[in-house]
């Protein structure tokens, strides 16, 4: 029987596409949408009635964020290796595996991509991502903000080759551009050689990577089969990167316009119809307010998820300053998502630490504090360009391990001290995302940088499976302590309905070196204290704090330490103590 959209569906999508093309091209658009989606429903049924499927997110997923070549053996393909890394040493703590772009490509580390459909041979096949699936979810990247300058799709722009001469974006360079928001410190038009002429064309991160003319309406229904593609495959979330910066109009910031989320509105209602269990994740790399927006007017209406980009800075400056007041003050104010929604929290990536979501939160004298820092641990900056034509600092290059950790301390309290950083991200509302050289306690890769000359490099390196696995198995060494440690926390974490992503947060003040947040209610509750300093903390706390129901006691789930719940509760915290009551 062949699948049919009810009205009510045709009406949401028609209605997505009005308000961002004119009425007469909707009607063309939508004939050609209803065919795709038809032909997609009919061919993959599965997609819509896989109820073995899980509905919602839960304290069980952990997502691991890494590279196709992360890992490298000698006999096999990367892809291979890292499968069996998994599968050997993280399936009972891991859910979700984040595959960074495994297509071909042309530059910055797989976002240029010249195939959407293809996977990276050097990595290995399609194969070999389905089998993840055997033990695993996967997260996918959709890089549909723009492709490679030697992708199919431009070489036939550059040969003015029907449809292809309208896929990108041609603008008079005597335009005044300077409302556009820059988040790199580079050229915003790229001059290219036609079969009809120089033409300059827009290309917001780089020369290699040209922006997708989504004016066109045939690009825009190519990009809808590249996302029905990843649904296919089985990706049970798709990251949109770079998704703030879609829609184009010249006047404008260029950024988060009205059209983007109307896109990614219609992405949605599309999934909703086909695959309703494929979530969607937004990479807005922006301050909170912004960030937010992209879960839409209302629940499930636009992104499933959305980064936490602020966490990433503010966790940084609390454990420099070794005060946790401003992390506080923020955390208060954060509102629960509407059900179906999810923060997706993160401390390190791919990428640097990005400084602006944290404006308005940090001032520019505790920003520059950070950079100093950050520099004097090997770190680099880059910047941005600003409108007036001066530059700031955007990112911060350096693995999180070396932001956070005092080489002047010991081994193991290098590792403490790294592991209660990332507790705060395991703790918050929300699902982690955990970059696998974090999870791997990897240090700055600096001969990469010297190599490359690219400062993203310096949390990139690629590792041989031999000496990792090694290193993972001496004890007391820096890898295994992290490694263990990180473990252990997300072992807890999966097996607490207390941290299931929507379940109740409170944030309390109760002393500066100390972070902390109660999550879950009732006999689930767990109330979570890190210590952010160097310094012993003590705390006499009521037992009010902890709950009203009548219980003679709580247990810290990480060291089976007792408190009974009769007078104050004397609680010392050791330097960098996580400690999870019960």
């Amino acid at each position: 029987m062949n699948f049919t959209i009810s009205e009510k569906q045709k009406q949401k999508l028609k209605n997505k596409l009005v308000l961002v093309y004119s009425q007469q091209k909707a009607d063309l658009i939508y004939q050609k949408l209803e065919n795709i989606i038809q032909e997609f429903a009919n061919v993959h049924p599965e997609l819509r009635a896989n109820k073995s499927d899980p509905e919602n997110l839960t304290a069980a997923d952990n997502v691991v964020i890494c590279y196709g070549d992360h890992l490298k053996g000698s006999q096999e393909k990367p892809l291979q290796t890292l499968r069996k890394f998994f599968e050997n040493y993280l399936a009972d703590v891991i859910s979700i595996i984040h595959i960074l772009p495994f297509f071909p490509y042309s530059s910055d580390d797989g976002f240029a991509v010249i195939n959407y459909k293809a996977v990276d041979q050097k990595l290995g096949n399609w194969k070999d991502i389905n089998d993840f699936r055997k033990e695993f979810s996967l997260l996918f990247d959709a890089v549909i903000n723009h492709i490679s300058a030697s992708s199919d799709w431009f070489q036939k722009y550059l040969a003015q080759k029907g449809k292809y001469s309208r896929y990108f974006i041609e603008v008079d360079p005597e335009l005044d551009l300077s409302e556009v928001t820059r988040p790199r410190a580079k050229p915003l038009l790229t001059e290219v050689e036609t079969v009809a002429g120089l033409k300059y064309v827009w290309t917001t991160f780089s020369p290699d990577q040209i922006d997708l003319n989504f004016k066109e309406p045939a690009v825009l229904l190519e990009i809808i089969t590249v996302l029905l593609f990843y649904a296919a495959q089985g990706a049970r979330i798709i990251r949109l990167d770079a998704i703030a910066y879609l829609w184009k109009e010249i006047g404008t910031s260029c950024i988060h316009l009205p059209e983007t989320h109307q896109l990614i509105q219609l992405f949605k209602e599309i999934f909703e119809i086909v695959a309703p269990k494929t979530l969607i994740l937004t990479e807005t790399n922006v301050p909170h307010a912004e960030n937010i927006s992209y879960f839409g007017g209302s629940a499930v209406e636009e992104a499933d998820l959305v980064y936490q980009f602020v966490l990433p800075p503010l966790v940084l400056y609390t454990f420099l300053e070794s005060d946790s007041r401003k992390l506080t003050k923020w955390a208060k104010k954060i509102k629960k998502p509407a059900p179906g929604n999810y923060f997706f929290n993160f401390l390190a990536s791919h990428d640097g630490i990005g400084l602006r979501p944290a404006e308005g939160i940090l001032n520019e004298l505790e920003i520059e504090k950070i950079v100093t820092a950050v520099q004097a641990k090997s770190g680099q900056i880059s910047y941005k360009q600003n409108s007036d034509g001066t530059k700031s600092p955007y990112e911060l290059n350096i693995t999180y391990v070396d932001a956070i950790r005092d080489k002047t301390k010991s081994t193991a309290e290098q590792a403490e001290q790294f592991l209660a950083s990332q507790a705060i991200m395991l703790v918050l509302q929300g699902i982690p995302g955990i970059y696998l050289h974090s999870l791997l306690g990897s240090e700055n890769y600096l001969a990469g940088v010297a190599a490359t000359g690219e400062k993203r490099t310096i949390n990139r390196e690629k590792l041989q499976i031999e000496y990792l696995t090694t290193e993972l198995k001496t004890k007391g060494s820096f890898r295994n302590l992290v490694f263990t440690g990180y473990k252990e926390l997300l072992k807890l974490r999966s097996s607490e309905s207390a941290f299931d992503p929507q379940a109740a947060q409170k944030i309390l003040d109760l002393n500066k070196h100390i972070f902390a947040v109660q999550r879950g209610q009732g006999r689930e509750q767990i109330s979570c204290l890190i210590n952010v300093s160097a310094q012993q903390v003590k705390l006499s706390l009521s037992p009010q704090i902890f709950s009203s129901l009548k219980r003679d006691k709580i247990t810290d789930l990480l060291t089976a330490k007792t408190y009974y719940l009769t007078n104050q509760i004397e609680i010392e915290l050791e330097p960098y103590q996580i400690c999870w009551l019960k």
